[in-house]
């Protein structure tokens, strides 16, 4: 995938106002530690996430979605006649149907001609939703598009939490460590063609992108419903975590030499990196499988804990907020998600 004119004008997010500690998760935690022995801290020493933050309860997800999409618009004045789509991209979502896209394109008074869907991909769902709004431009189907998610981790994590109480097991403890990384977030990304008279500093340059899949692994990660009684249903969410860093990892490899040879670049030539927010583990392994130096990619993690598809934007908002994207950088945005899939994308900043 190869782009001419497609931009980014702005990455706006919302962070959700609750700060939940590492340490007040392992107190609730408590009697499973004592049985298996298991130090306090363990859970921060893993993840390297000391803090997350989470939405208050009964929170809306559109809610949090148009939070950040009104910012976007509110920093860049495009006008809400010239958007050609509005994309939702977050795993949570409002309800099975309609699709979440649907409320934030009434909020926000789109035109009847607007494209408003939703897309899925797990912690990709924003990346996908940025190369299908950077298609349809490129094609000259539209000049401007709006990529928003917003995700929630509460009350999965509570139920994780429940049920790790309830069924105190080691392999139930392995399985739901990933959970507990959880935060919450909302962005929004307005993508245009560059013609639109827009304010702001913000257009960077989507120039390609590399997209490869490894779907044998699609059994690693499962977030969902399981069967709890007649009748009845119960969320859970499962993750083999050693096999999925080990799967991810060589899927990123494969990726990543894919995404180099497209754009002609050395991996010396590549000024910054911004990817998805997992851990410290994950982070480690990516960069060093990648022969990525640790000084070229900014990390969140510790204080926002994994957002999924929200964590990847946000991130280089802040890179760029806190000036570590400059202008003219060669930047790198990589994800990995659940299924497995791979993208990763170039832009100049």
């Amino acid at each position: 995938m190869k782009y001419s004119r497609v931009f980014i004008n702005s990455m706006a997010y919302e962070l959700a106002p609750e700060v939940v500690s590492t340490s007040e998760l392992e107190s609730r935690l408590a009697p499973l530690y004592k049985k298996f022995r298991i130090p306090m801290g363990q859970l921060a020493a893993l993840t390297g996430i000391h803090e997350r933050r989470w939405w208050p309860k009964g929170h809306r997800l559109s809610d949090g979605a148009l939070a950040a999409a009104r910012k976007a618009i509110d920093e860049t004045d495009v006008q809400i006649s010239d958007l050609g789509a509005v994309v939702y991209t977050g795993v949570c979502r409002d309800q099975h149907e309609p699709a979440t896209a649907c409320r934030i394109a009434a909020e926000l008074g789109v035109s009847k001609d607007t494209a408003i869907y939703d897309i899925s991909n797990a912690c990709l769902g924003v990346l996908s939703g940025i190369l299908d709004i950077a298609n349809r431009i490129e094609l000259g189907q539209i000049k401007a598009g709006l990529v928003v998610s917003c995700e929630s981790a509460r009350h999965i994590v509570d139920i994780t939490i429940d049920k790790m109480l309830a069924e105190p097991t080691m392999q139930n403890f392995a399985q739901s460590l990933a959970t507990l990384t959880g935060g919450s977030g909302a962005v929004a990304v307005l993508l245009t063609d560059g013609s639109l008279n827009l304010k702001g500093a913000r257009q960077h340059q989507l120039l390609g992108a590399s997209h490869l899949s490894a779907p044998q692994h699609y059994d690693l990660c499962q977030w969902g419903l399981e069967e709890a009684g007649p009748q009845l249903y119960r969320e859970f969410m499962r993750t083999n975590g050693v096999a999925l860093l080990k799967e991810g990892v060589e899927l990123a490899r494969h990726t990543w030499s894919h995404f180099l040879e497209q754009r002609c670049w050395l991996v010396e030539q590549v000024d910054k990196v911004i990817c998805h927010q997992v851990g410290s583990s994950n982070r480690r392994n990516v960069l060093q499988a990648l022969n990525i130096p640790e000084e070229k990619e900014f990390p969140t993690y510790k204080l926002l804990g994994n957002m999924g598809t929200v964590s990847l934007p946000v991130t280089a908002a802040m890179a760029h907020d806190q000036g570590f994207l400059k202008s003219g950088d060669q930047v790198s945005f990589l994800g990995i998600g659940s299924g497995l899939n791979c993208m990763m994308l170039g832009l100049k900043w």
